[in-house]
């Protein structure tokens, strides 16, 4: 799977689709050179790797919303945050059936254009909420724990919520571009979906994707990082100037917690925007070739895998963040391993009965 067109490949690409979107393919198509690329391992591992994403991802988010919809009288800046990135994880799942029965199929879209368009914005939308949503919390515990007393009122639910209604918002922006563009292709009698990619239409496309993923990717890893580094002096200082406590607890589960966002943010979005960023760079030194064309449309199938599979890694967050969704996931695990325990048990009664 891969972007689509010119918007397919957003960091961030509203803009710089309204430029691009002027000659989709005509580089292409003159050249002769064409960039799909039918891979028969992908028929095979897209739909289980797309299917164990959905799986995890329905059974994870679905339970931290019903948690944390459960204590509403508790809610928290952090809490806020979680169901609003869990809800945006829920709503890419929505998108995952249509990918895997694409995949099946052989790369035959069989839904039509609008759904196809439809499942691309749902893609890129979870993309881009997933990062501000994580950016978001890390900046909320540093302000816990770095600023406890000053700058409470950054983290009061009121004002959170409106910080939450800015990134849907900008994410919006970003995204919606998406669904005033065809995303199928007629290509050896099947229907393509989000299968193409356009770079052509205007010199400045490659400095405008550039300083896109500067914005949308690049910024955002450095709060992160930067939380992160600022989070783990305050609690060194803390425990050269007194012993642990459960307050410590707290600070060292919360830092927990921006280390796991750090880490998902590394591993399910650098690959792409790193693998976007090198070909730019290299586009503005010189026009690629048709092999790099290809060699590059073939990469994004890899990189925007990993990107989504950011739907797995959450739920560790909330693991670790909310200690009443902690408590039902073991409770659960206890009662699934009591359960399959007593039906081996009852089994093995049964047999030696028989005999």
């Amino acid at each position: 799977m891969r972007p689509p067109d010119n918007a397919g490949v957003p960091c961030g690409g509203m803009a710089v689709d309204n430029i691009t979107q002027v000659s989709a393919l005509n580089a292409p198509n003159r050249s002769g050179c064409d960039v799909f690329v039918y891979q028969r391992a992908a028929v095979v591992l897209f739909p289980i790797f797309y299917s164990a994403v959905f799986v995890i991802s329905v059974c994870g988010n679905t339970l931290v919303l019903y948690v944390i919809c459960q204590r509403k009288h508790k809610f928290n800046s952090t809490s806020v945050y979680l169901v609003n990135l869990a809800l945006s994880d829920t709503l890419f799942t929505l998108a995952l059936p249509g990918r895997i029965t694409y995949y099946i199929r052989h790369f035959d879209w069989p839904f039509g254009d609008f759904l196809c368009r439809l499942t691309t914005l749902l893609f890129f939308a979870n993309t881009y909420a997933g990062i501000g949503f994580m950016t978001c919390i890390s900046l909320d515990r540093y302000l816990a724990m770095v600023h406890p007393h000053q700058l409470q009122c950054l983290r009061s639910v009121r004002v959170v919520r409106r910080v939450c209604c800015l990134v849907w918002a900008l994410v919006s922006l970003e995204v919606a571009p998406l669904l005033f563009r065809s995303m199928l292709r007629e290509r050896q009698e099947r229907r393509t979906c989000m299968e193409y990619f356009d770079f052509e239409g205007s010199r400045f496309t490659p400095y405008l994707l550039l300083l896109a993923c500067a914005i949308s990717f690049w910024c955002p890893l450095v709060a992160i990082v930067a939380c992160y580094a600022r989070i783990n002096l305050k609690l060194r200082a803390a425990a050269r100037q007194s012993s642990v406590t459960g307050r410590s607890t707290r600070n060292h589960r919360a830092n927990t917690v921006i280390l796991l966002i750090l880490l998902t943010f590394i591993t399910c979005f650098s690959p792409y925007h790193l693998n976007v960023m090198q070909f730019m760079s290299r586009k503005i030194n010189h026009q690629p070739s048709c092999e790099e064309l290809r060699a590059f449309k073939s990469s994004l199938q890899i990189t925007v895998s990993m990107m989504n599979f950011n739907c797995c890694l959450d739920p560790v967050i909330y693991f670790f963040a909310i200690k009443t969704y902690k408590r039902r996931v073991m409770s659960l695990f206890r009662d699934y391993l009591y359960t399959s325990g007593a039906s081996t048990k009852m089994t093995a009664e049964n047999s030696s009965s028989n005999t």
